[in-house]
C-alpha cells in the first residue's frame, strides 16, 4: 500500500483507512452483486472495477454474486453474459462465484427467528392495501390489522407460506420495525412474498422467495463481505440493512457505503427499454454496436483498458453528475492510437488508372504500420497500374483549399508515388467511373526525392488484390438534438444510427482479420472486426470511433 500523503484518496477509501487503523476489519472483501435480469451496462462497469479496484488495492478479496432472487426476470443467458463481462474486463474472482439462491436456507433460517424473536409476522393485506397503510413522507404509516399475531401463529402461518399453501399475492411476511419511521423503508417492509415460479438454479425447490432488501444484507455477512458498495439509490435502504444484519446477529456486520451512479449522456441503459428494442428488431441484440451494454461495448472494438481509463476519468464522488460520451470515445482513441495498425481501407470507392504504369506489373511496397509508433514496424502494400481511392477524394470542379485528386492536381498516394489527373470518365448519370493519371517513377516514397512538394495525400487500394468487406458506420441510436425520451416515455431513435457499406475495397491484409481485431483505417476512424457476423476469409468491421473529437480533458487544477 501507497505511504500516507502520496495519492489523493477518495471518500471510500478513507473510509476503509479508518477501518483498518481502528481494527473493525483484519482485510477487507467487496463484491459486484448483479441480479441476471439483463445485460450489464457501462453503469456497472464502474461498479465492478470499483470493487475489484479496491480489493486489489488493499490485498482483499472480491467476490461476483448474482442477487438471484426474483425468478420472475432472471435467465441463465443473462448469467452467462455477466460472468463474459466481468471476466472480459479484467476483475478476477477467482473461485469465489456465489448466487443467492444457494443461501434460500439460511435466509429462511434468519426469517424463521426473526419470528421467534417477535420481529417478523405473517401478513395478509394486499400489495395495495400495504401501500395505503404506508403513510407518505409527511404522514406515519398505519400498523397492519395482522401485526400482533402470536409468535407460534406465525411461524406455523409461514411454514405453510414455504410448504405451497397459499396462491401469490394472498400472504407476505414482514419485519416488524417502526410504522412512524421518518424512513418508509423502515415502516415494516415486506421481507418475503409467495412466488410459484421456477426458478433458474433451485427449480421449483421453493414457492416463497426473499426481497432484495432482506437477501442483500444476509449474502454479504455470509460471505464475509466488509465494505457493501453501492449507488445512492440504496442510501435510504442502509438503516433497513443494518437492521436486518444486526437483528439476525451476524458478529462482523459489513458496512454499506454509496456513491454517485455513472450516467451518459444521451444513452439507453434501462434494460426494459434494451427488451423491447431487441424485441422489435431495432437492435440485433442485446450486443448490438451502438448499445452501451458491456457485450456491446466489446462487439464494437472497445477495450478493458478503454474503459478503465473512462472509469478512472469520472473518479468516485457522492454528487450525481452526467458523463459526455466523447468522453469515453477519447478513452478509446487514447488506447487504440499507439497499439493499432494503420491500414487502407476504400469505403466509396471509384477507379484510378495509372496510364504510364506497366500494365501486368505489381509492386510491394514498404508502408509503415503506425507513423506514431516506429516499433510496430513495416508491412508490404501491393501497387499496381489499377487503383481504388475514394470518391470524396476527387472533384471535378473543386472549392478553394481543396488539396485532394483534380484535373490538372497532383497528389502522392500514401506509401507511393506521385499521380498527375489527367482525365476522367462518367456514366450517363454524370457520376465519375474512372480517373486517369499519370504517375512519376522518381517520387516514390522513402527514395528521398526533394524535387517539388505537393499537398495532398491520399490512400488507395490495388484493383487485383483488394478484399471486398462490410463496414458498418454508426451513430448514436438516440436523436440527440430531442433528448432520449419522448413525452409518453417513448426513445427519440436516430433513424441514421446504422449505415452499411457493403462494396468496401481494404488492403488484402485484412483478410486474415480475426473476431474483435481493431485497426486504423486511414482518414476513418478505428475499425474493429465484428464477433457476429464476420466470416472467415469475409471479415464485417464495425467502426469504434472517428478519429477527431470536440472533447477535451479538462485542465487539473493548481
Amino acid at each position: 500500500m501507497e505511504e500516507k500523503g502520496t495519492v489523493s484518496r477518495n471518500f471510500i477509501e478513507q473510509i476503509i483507512d479508518k477501518d483498518l487503523e481502528e481494527g473493525k476489519y483484519e482485510t477487507i472483501c467487496t463484491r459486484f452483486p448483479p441480479e441476471p435480469n439483463g445485460y450489464l451496462h457501462i453503469g456497472h462497469a464502474k461498479s465492478i472495477l470499483l470493487n475489484y479496484g479496491l480489493a486489489k488495492k488493499y490485498g482483499g478479496k472480491f467476490n461476483l454474486r448474482f442477487d438471484d432472487t426474483n425468478p420472475t426476470k432472471e435467465k441463465t443467458e443473462f448469467v452467462d453474459s455477466i460472468l463474459a463481462d466481468v471476466k472480459w474486463l479484467g476483475a478476477d474472482f477467482e473461485d469465489r462465484l456465489y448466487f443467492a439462491s444457494n443461501y434460500f436456507e439460511q435466509m429462511y433460517e434468519a426469517a424463521v427467528l426473526l419470528i421467534k424473536k417477535g420481529k417478523a409476522f405473517v401478513c395478509d393485506l394486499t400489495a395495495d392495501e400495504i401501500r395505503e397503510y404506508r403513510g407518505t413522507l409527511t404522514e406515519p404509516g398505519k400498523e397492519s390489522p395482522y401485526r400482533n399475531r402470536s409468535v407460534e401463529e406465525n411461524l406455523e402461518l409461514f411454514e405453510n407460506m414455504k410448504n405451497g399453501m397459499y396462491e401469490d399475492g394472498t400472504k407476505v411476511l414482514r419485519a416488524k420495525i417502526d410504522m412512524a419511521s421518518p424512513n418508509i423503508n423502515m415502516r415494516d417492509p415486506v421481507i418475503y412474498r409467495v412466488a410459484h415460479m421456477t426458478h433458474h438454479n433451485t427449480g421449483d425447490k421453493w414457492c416463497i422467495y426473499p426481497m432484495y432488501d432482506f437477501a442483500h444484507p444476509i449474502e454479504d455477512a455470509i460471505e464475509g463481505v466488509t465494505h457493501s458498495i453501492c449507488t445512492l439509490e440504496f442510501e435510504d435502504h442502509r438503516p433497513l440493512y443494518d437492521w436486518v444484519v444486526r437483528e439476525v446477529g451476524y458478529e462482523h456486520p459489513p458496512k454499506q457505503i454509496e456513491f454517485a451512479k455513472l450516467y451518459l449522456t444521451n444513452v439507453v441503459t434501462g434494460k426494459r427499454y434494451i427488451k423491447k428494442l431487441v424485441e422489435q428488431g431495432i437492435v440485433d441484440g442485446w450486443d448490438d454496436p451502438r448499445l452501451v451494454t458491456i457485450a456491446a461495448l466489446k462487439r464494437r472494438g472497445f477495450t478493458p483498458e478503454s474503459i478503465q481509463m473512462f472509469v478512472d476519468l469520472c473518479g468516485i464522488s457522492k454528487s450525481q453528475s452526467s458523463v459526455d460520451y466523447a468522453m469515453l470515445e477519447y478513452c478509446i482513441r487514447e488506447d487504440l492510437k499507439l497499439k493499432r495498425p494503420r491500414m487502407m481501407a476504400v469505403l466509396d470507392p471509384v477507379k484510378l488508372i495509372i496510364d504510364n504504369y506497366p500494365n501486368d506489373q505489381i509492386e510491394y511496397l514498404d508502408v509503415e504500420m503506425n507513423l506514431e509508433n516506429p516499433e510496430l514496424g513495416m508491412r508490404k502494400v501491393p501497387f499496381g497500374r489499377e487503383l481504388y481511392i475514394d470518391r470524396e477524394d476527387f472533384m471535378e470542379n473543386p472549392p478553394k483549399k481543396y488539396f485532394r485528386l483534380f484535373p490538372g492536381n497532383e497528389v502522392r498516394l500514401m506509401g507511393a508515388y506521385f499521380v498527375k489527373c489527367v482525365s476522367f470518365e462518367k456514366d450517363e448519370t454524370g457520376k465519375v467511373t474512372e480517373i486517369h493519371c499519370t504517375y512519376d517513377p522518381e517520387t516514390k516514397c522513402g527514395s528521398g526525392f526533394t524535387g517539388r512538394k505537393v499537398k495532398g495525400t491520399i490512400h488507395w487500394v490495388a484493383a487485383k488484390t483488394a478484399i471486398h468487406a462490410q463496414v458498418r458506420l454508426y451513430e448514436n441510436i438516440i436523436d440527440e438534438e430531442k433528448g432520449v425520451y419522448n413525452e409518453d416515455g417513448s426513445l427519440n431513435l436516430n433513424p441514421n444510427s446504422l449505415t452499411v457499406l457493403n462494396d468496401c475495397l481494404l488492403e488484402p491484409a485484412l483478410a486474415e482479420a480475426k473476431a474483435y481485431d481493431s485497426f486504423q483505417f486511414v482518414r476513418q476512424g478505428y475499425f474493429c472486426v465484428d464477433a457476429k457476423d464476420s466470416k472467415e476469409g469475409a471479415p464485417v468491421f464495425n467502426r469504434i470511433v472517428s478519429l477527431k473529437s470536440s472533447f477535451k480533458l479538462p485542465k487539473a487544477e493548481g
